[in-house]
């Protein structure tokens, strides 16, 4: 399989899944695509099962990928099976969450593995739009972005982090995101498909490239807290 058609298969469960996202995880040693003589990647259908493995784990428990890399390990050696992830021991139950006043009510959200069942309700979702961290869509709907980030606020919220504590992280994401743009937007006032395209992969690309730099700021930082 190309890294379109592994893309495609994606969609329906990880819309959001970019290229730059399949070459960095290839970079950190989590899917090793065979190469043909001209240098393209070529994914087999284990390596898509492979990949959606680790965009689970990510998804559903917020795991580092060094923990994933670990269970792929454990995978491999046969001690756990392919879509029965040891960290995993049941099925998530779904529920709805309100919405805040005059919304409508928003998709079903699952709560993360080990969550009271009303954890997430909706003094947390009002908390998170106050503090402009939460940003429901057209008639208050909350799609697949806006359900994560209810779990992990919901899961911070264990620590004492409250959706107040969250609007600097907002508010610096929304200054990342104008450094984006500012780099797309050429491309994007271009007419032709192959510049938009481009436009697109670049967005992904640094969009990437922001996650990892934050990454490695939060690993350096947290291993001195540690």
């Amino acid at each position: 399989m190309r890294i379109s058609d592994v893309l495609r298969a994606l969609r329906d469960d990880f819309p959001s899944v970019s290229h730059s996202k399949l070459r960095f995880l290839e970079e950190q040693g989590l899917v090793e695509p065979v190469r043909t003589a001209a240098g393209y990647r070529q994914y087999s259908p284990a390596d898509v099962e492979r990949i959606r493995f680790v965009l689970v784990e990510q998804r559903e428990r917020y795991l580092p990928l060094k923990v994933i890399k670990d269970r792929l390990e454990e995978l491999d050696a046969g001690e756990i099976e392919l879509g029965r992830p040891a960290t995993r021991s049941h099925e998530p139950r779904v529920r709805e969450v309100r919405a805040p006043e005059g919304g409508e009510r928003p998709a079903p959200v699952a709560p993360a593995p080990g969550e009271p069942e009303t954890e997430i309700d909706r003094a947390l979702v009002d908390g998170l739009v106050s503090a402009g961290v939460l940003r429901p869509g057209p008639g208050g709907r909350l799609d697949e972005t806006a359900t994560e980030i209810l779990r992990a606020a919901s899961a911070l919220g264990r620590y004492g982090i409250e959706p107040r504590h969250l609007r600097s992280l907002r508010t610096a994401l929304d200054r990342e995101v104008a450094l984006a743009r500012q780099v797309v937007a050429p491309l994007r006032s271009q007419q032709s498909p192959a510049a938009r395209a481009r436009a697109d992969e670049t967005a992904d690309e640094i969009g990437d490239l922001f996650v990892r730099l934050h990454a490695a700021w939060l690993r350096q930082e947290i291993t001195d807290l540690a």
